[in-house]
């Protein structure tokens, strides 16, 4: 019985991170976000790089866990339905990736670093938050993501405690990538050349659009299909 009950467990862990993992690593995109991330701090040292790619990391996850675990509850506190997120969540990626598409990696550059004042280089607790963290790493559309992820969590017992350390595991899987890709920026882009830099970026930005437009369009279609049912 025991054997059952700890197999159960397993499989609904698994399931959680296979379901959270892919979507929240889709909407951050840390290889992209890694080569914006270079852009920025293009005048910093890589010791400095290194220090300002950990606090993101952390950051990120604190975001993710923020969202994931309390993001459904605040919601339903503000009558704000899982369905309107997902709406808004869509428009706010969709709108992110067209601005990064039509204005080119070069200009989401030179806005970043203007954001990030040169003095503040020197001071990640100041810099690694704001911009770097939030909005360019774990925006909107990772925050409206894992909420919908955390308000599709069982409701009580073991399946519950299964599913939060299913989506927690993933959420740390993608800070530690964050990290990783962050760290290493600088030598990824002195590897694959300038101009290979930027077809990533463009890609990166078609990609979100891309994943906007569906979350969007699946978000209405549900609309739709709960008003026809009634």
């Amino acid at each position: 019985m025991w054997g059952d009950r700890v197999l159960e467990f397993a499989a609904t862990a698994s399931n959680a991170f296979l379901l959270a993992f892919p979507s929240l690593f889709s909407i951050i995109n840390p290889i992209g976000g890694a080569f914006i991330f270079d852009g920025v701090l293009s005048g910093v040292g890589h010791a400095g790089r290194k220090t300002i790619a950990a606090r993101i990391g952390l950051y990120a996850l604190l975001i993710m866990f923020g969202a994931l675990w309390v993001g459904a509850y605040v919601l339903n506190f503000f009558g704000v339905s899982l369905d309107a997120l997902r709406i808004a969540g869509g428009l706010v990626v969709a709108a992110s990736g067209w601005n990064l598409l039509s204005a080119g990696d070069q200009r989401t550059e030179r806005k970043g670093a203007e954001r990030a004042a040169p003095g503040d280089a020197g001071d990640p607790l100041q810099m690694a938050f704001f911009p770097l963290t939030l909005p360019l790493t774990t925006g909107p559309g990772t925050i409206a993501v894992a909420i919908t992820l955390g308000a599709v969590h069982p409701h009580y017992g073991l399946g519950l405690l299964a599913f939060f350390i299913g989506v927690s595991l993933a959420a740390t899987a993608n800070a530690a990538l964050i990290w990783i890709a962050y760290r290493y920026a600088d030598r990824v882009t002195a590897l694959i050349g300038e101009t290979a830099r930027h077809v990533v970026v463009r890609l990166s930005a078609f990609l979100l659009m891309c994943i906007g437009v569906q979350i969007l369009v699946s978000a209405v279609g549900d609309l739709v299909g709960k008003w026809s049912g009634r």
